[in-house]
């Protein structure tokens, strides 16, 4: 089948659109209005939030990964599954082990098959497909996992001031965490909720926000953890130690916003800079594209643009070392 290169740029790109759509309907908020419905006529009513849908969904997961038997199968033969599974439940949506597997292969299906259509040879196809095809959805569930953590930071600190006034107030902590699950929004509050939940199944207050602190992977929540454990074991006042707590939270999160805006300077400047060459080579072949098919056609031409592409590689990683800092 033959295509020119204007029908195998579209065909590419609308493939790798379908397949993103696809990811993103899939991991979207599709189930959200039936898990608001489930809220409302669960135990407590009243649009308290409920997590026995989740709770029951891990419950599911801990012995099957998916209603298909094969992908059970296939889940088992992962090295390591459970670390998939916490990086699937750091985006807060119930997506079964074996639902993933599925969205992968699929897109690695759709991909090979964009490819094959648009001639290419399978030893560049098959490669090419795997690497993309599982490579997309790793890199969403990612994004959607680090969007959700951030979610959680926002309204942190207000999270551990309601402790401290449920305990000031003379609530004991595991009914101050309650109240932070019924009062401020996903995610902190479901999570919170988790914990309560935990707590009045039996489960240590401890080992219920370690559970949590795996899908919810951020230094401040294990602060929190450590802060409450350290107090447990030599006492002391809970609502000052919380209250410093949120104070410190609040201050890394403002040295955090400070450098990131004295560091957006060198950020501009990276991306002005590496986006130069690019965009010089689209301007000289809309202009000459015979002077600028010598750097493929020709030996030394291929050497240069491999010497290019390495020397710029090391400034990016230079300049993105120099603007990252650990907080």
């Amino acid at each position: 089948m033959t295509l020119t290169a204007h029908n195998l740029y579209w065909i590419l790109g609308g493939g790798a659109f379908v397949v993103l759509l696809l990811i993103i309907v899939a991991l979207g908020d599709g189930d959200a209005d039936m898990t608001r419905r489930l809220a409302r006529v669960g135990p407590g009513g009243g649009g308290r939030k409920l997590s026995g849908g989740p709770r029951l969904a891990n419950s599911v997961r801990s012995t099957r990964d998916s209603s298909i038997p094969l992908l059970d199968q296939i889940a088992k033969l992962l090295p390591n599954p459970d670390k998939l599974r916490h990086r699937i439940g750091r985006t807060g949506r119930a997506i079964t082990l074996g639902e993933y597997l599925l969205m992968n292969a699929l897109a690695v299906a759709l991909f090979y098959f964009v490819f094959t259509v648009a001639g290419w040879n399978k030893i560049v196809a098959v490669p090419a497909s795997l690497m993309i095809g599982l490579g997309l959805p790793h890199a969403v569930t990612g994004y959607m996992g680090n969007r959700r953590i951030k979610q959680f930071l926002a309204t942190f600190p207000e999270a551990i001031d309601t402790m401290c006034r449920g305990i000031r107030s003379g609530l004991p902590i595991t009914e101050s965490i309650g109240a932070v699950g019924r009062e401020l929004p996903d995610p902190i509050g479901i999570e919170f909720h988790r914990i309560s939940d935990g707590v009045r199944l039996g489960r240590s207050l401890e080992d219920s926000m370690w559970e949590v602190a795996q899908r919810i992977d951020a230094a401040e929540f294990r602060f929190l953890i450590i802060a409450m454990a350290i107090q447990k074991e030599t006492g002391g006042n809970l609502a000052e130690t919380l209250g410093n707590l949120a104070d410190l939270i609040r201050k890394r999160r403002q040295l955090r916003l400070k450098i990131k805006a004295m560091s957006s300077e060198a950020k501009a400047s990276a991306m002005i800079i590496g986006s130069l060459p690019f965009v010089m080579f689209i301007l000289l072949m809309f202009v000459n594209p015979d002077y600028v098919m010598t750097l493929f056609q020709s030996a030394k031409g291929k050497l240069l643009m491999g010497a290019g592409m390495t020397w710029m590689a090391i400034g990016w990683g230079a300049m993105l070392k120099m603007i990252h800092f650990e907080i």
